[in-house]
Parts: C-alpha cells; structure tokens; sequence
C-alpha cells in the first residue's frame, strides 16, 4: 500500500511541479491543468516503467548523475505522448532539476 501511496504522492507534485515550470523554465510549454495531470500520468508511468525494470538506483528518485539524467530523459520522453507538452533538452535538465528539488523537501515514502 505504501508503494502505490508514494506513486499517487509524485504524480499530484509532478502536476503541479509541471504547471509552475512551464511558467519559468525557458524551453518547456506552459501546461493547462488537465495537460499537466495527463503529463504528470506519463512521467509518473515510465518512473514507474524504469523503477520495475531496472531498479529504484537508476529511478527519477534515485540519488545521483544517473537519477538525475534519466528524470530529464522521461520528461523529454514524455513530449511524444502529451500533445500540448513541448520541451527542449535544456527544459528537460531545468525541469529535471526543479522537480529533484521538490522532492527533497516533500516526502514520497512512508516511515
């Protein structure tokens, strides 16, 4: 319970994450609410995608250069399956970065 607990907490900060960069970051699309919640759905899905497949070291979450290139690679990733979403490869490490950020200070595990 508390796997998809943590999956539910990333996708509602993913959204609303996505909806402030896309007002700052240069590069990545400004996204209405409902874009923004089916794009969080996309990121949340390959997050979870890679996390099962490869494990939670190489995750978006995880610690370190690798975590961090493949969250900027799932949001670049993610333009092809959002319509509205349009991202550049500087957006993406932005938006990567701003997104690591808020997920140091807002928890998605339980203790």
């Amino acid at each position: 319970m508390g796997d998809w607990l943590r999956h539910i907490v990333r996708f509602v900060v993913s959204a609303l994450v996505l909806m402030f960069i896309g007002l700052i970051v240069p590069g990545f699309s400004t996204l209405s609410f409902v874009n923004a919640l089916i794009a969080a759905a996309v990121i949340t899905g390959l997050g979870y995608i890679i996390e099962a497949a490869v494990g939670r070291s190489v995750s978006p979450f995880g610690r370190g250069v690798v975590g961090f290139l493949v969250s900027a690679a799932v949001i670049y990733v993610s333009q092809y399956v959002v319509p509205a979403m349009r991202v550049t490869v500087l957006g993406a490490l932005i938006a990567a970065f701003i997104i690591g950020l808020v997920d140091t200070f807002i928890p998605t595990t339980l203790r």
